[in-house]
């Protein structure tokens, strides 16, 4: 079973239903439902997310979808040895980015999924978008 980091993005497509992406998304969870991968993020796309939410939702409602989220989402820590590196490496032009993918070799995580490839372009992990993955999986 592989590991699998989710982007904000990713998340936001499926939560925030935007659309054509979050059947993508949707079928990705999909996955991790009936246990063919497991999903993890990072402890920053749960903040957010959250933030992209409460523009949609009141609070409570924000904090519902959130605890629904985690009974399919593992979440990941931040702490000063991943800002450390992503603080301290210019190839990623966007420092967000630079926390996802060293939570995500840190973590010992398989692939990486978002919708923004071209900013992970000289990632040493397997990064695709959602569709690339459902795609393997299937």
């Amino acid at each position: 079973m592989k590991n699998i980091l989710l982007d904000t993005n990713i998340i936001i497509d499926l939560l925030a239903n935007r659309e054509p992406f979050n059947q993508d998304a949707l079928r990705l969870f999909s996955f991790a439902d009936r246990g063919k991968v497991i999903l993890f993020t990072s402890a920053l796309s749960i903040a957010n997310v959250s933030y992209v939410l409460s523009k949609q939702r009141n609070p409570e409602d924000t904090k519902q979808i959130l605890r629904k989220l985690k009974l399919l989402v593992r979440v990941l820590s931040l702490d000063e040895k991943i800002i450390n590196l992503a603080l301290n490496d210019n190839e990623f032009r966007d420092f967000e980015d630079g926390l996802q993918y060293y939570s995500a070799i840190e973590n010992e995580i398989d692939i990486i999924v978002t919708r923004n490839l071209k900013d992970f372009e000289n990632s040493k992990l397997a990064v695709m978008c959602a569709d690339q993955l459902n795609k393997i999986i299937e």
